[in-house]
């Protein structure tokens, strides 16, 4: 394991870097020479004597990282506290049952959520609108443009009824036709046969 000592807008003595890296030096036994621990190490006049030196440790361990920090009345002393915190998280992180491994796309996406980085899911919208003009044409010229196209659906106003129409692949290869009608009722799909009346309740055939 690496330790890195170094002080936050202070002067880190020799002995207190040494005795760092001793004190660290005990959490070998856990961890292997991958992983590192980042030490700094910073003062601050304003809080009391008794907790005045703060000692933070960052812990990367199997690429998880682990943080945590400790006050004293010396920087010895704030090293004594830290390094039994990371030495419990330490030992929780490997008693803990290995998950199976993430893709590195849903790696990279946990870091952000993490961090906070990660973008909130959003609405899906419209982003973009087209307008074309529309000639009415055959049924069977509908199909040629289609497959010129190389579309899976092509809206065309039919010649012979003048209503517009749309032209769709289903999932089998054939194809279908939709052809809207003012007030939500619907018609009988080409080979079924249509009612006396004409007309189909909520029960009736939908296009396929």
């Amino acid at each position: 394991m690496r330790t890195i000592v170094k002080g936050k807008n202070v002067e880190v003595p020799d002995h207190v870097r040494r005795y760092a890296e001793r004190k660290f030096g005990r959490l070998e036994r856990l961890l292997d020479d991958r992983s590192d621990a980042l030490v700094e190490l910073s003062n601050e006049q304003h809080r009391s004597a008794v907790d005045a030196h703060i000692a933070e440790v960052t812990l990367v361990i199997d690429g998880r990282t682990l943080r945590s920090h400790a006050t004293g009345a010396s920087y010895q002393a704030a090293l004594d506290v830290v390094v039994d915190k990371v030495e419990r998280q330490a030992v929780d992180h490997k008693e803990k049952p290995r998950l199976r491994q993430r893709p590195i796309e849903e790696k990279a996406l946990l870091r952000r959520i993490a961090d906070g980085t990660a973008e909130p899911a959003r609405e899906t919208r419209i982003v973009k609108t087209k307008r074309f003009a529309i000639e009415p044409m055959f049924e069977e010229d509908a199909v040629a443009a289609m497959e010129e196209l190389g579309h899976t659906f092509f809206v065309f106003v039919n010649a012979e009824t003048e209503h517009l129409a749309v032209l769709y692949r289903r999932r089998d290869g054939d194809l279908g036709l939709i052809e809207p009608i003012l007030g939500g009722e619907y018609t009988a799909g080409r080979g079924h046969h249509a009612p006396a009346n004409g007309r189909h309740g909520r029960e009736g055939a939908r296009p396929a």
